[in-house]
């Protein structure tokens, strides 16, 4: 079983298997099947190499701290927890391999295979990252949420009144006994005069003189 577990290409697989854990269990809430099965990957990947004596206990610490570190992700704000997790776990696998350069060449394909599920899952299957949701603010002020950067007045919009000031070229009309700040479309409108509102924008009004 050791000789099995510690063989190059089972160590590729074993990798390849924990990285496509980790990255589908990036598009989902909570830690689901995805993880266990990329989790066990390397707890075998670590078995083996323990019984060949190839890693040892600080490794496998290094390990446990890198598994911890990414389980806490899904439960504290930011990402510095699943990127010190991901930090011990990367090198743990190196320091548990027999062979710097295989176990580089492993953890390479292991990555390149888990970039390409990464990009599946979003560009075919529509998939959106769930774990850094978080991290983004996705709310938005909507208009039909209730949220308003001012006041739109286009009630007002056709409706006649009287200019309470001398707009040169603003200055305050009054509409249903409502005092009001206007802006003239660039003339002068004497005070008392007769005006109506010919456009509205956001909160400013735009009037006009009635001849």
């Amino acid at each position: 079983m050791v000789e099995f577990l510690t063989n190059p290409v089972v160590v590729t697989i074993l990798l390849t298997i924990a990285g496509a854990g980790i990255v589908l269990e990036l598009f989902t809430a909570k830690f689901g099947i995805a993880g266990l099965i990329g989790i066990l990957a390397l707890i075998l990947f670590f078995y083996g190499h323990f019984q060949a004596g190839l890693a040892g206990f600080g490794t496998l610490i290094l390990f446990v701290a890198g598994i911890l570190l990414i389980f806490l992700e899904f439960f504290l704000p930011g990402a510095i927890a699943g990127t010190l997790g991901f930090t011990a776990l990367l090198l743990s696998l190196f320091l548990a391999g027999q062979d710097a350069l295989q176990m580089g060449v492993s953890i390479l394909i292991a990555i390149a295979v888990s970039i390409f599920i990464f990009f599946l899952m979003i560009k075919t299957f529509g998939k959106r990252l769930v774990l850094f949701n978080k991290m983004v603010l996705s709310d938005s002020a909507r208009k039909e949420d209730g949220y308003v950067s001012n006041i739109n007045r286009t009630d007002l919009l056709g409706m006649e009144g009287r200019a309470l000031t001398i707009l040169r070229p603003s200055g305050t009309i009054v509409i249903n006994n409502e005092r009001v700040d206007a802006v003239t479309e660039g003339g002068f409108i004497e005070k008392n005069a007769q005006v109506k509102v010919v456009k509205v924008e956001g909160v400013r009004i735009v009037v006009r003189e009635v001849q």
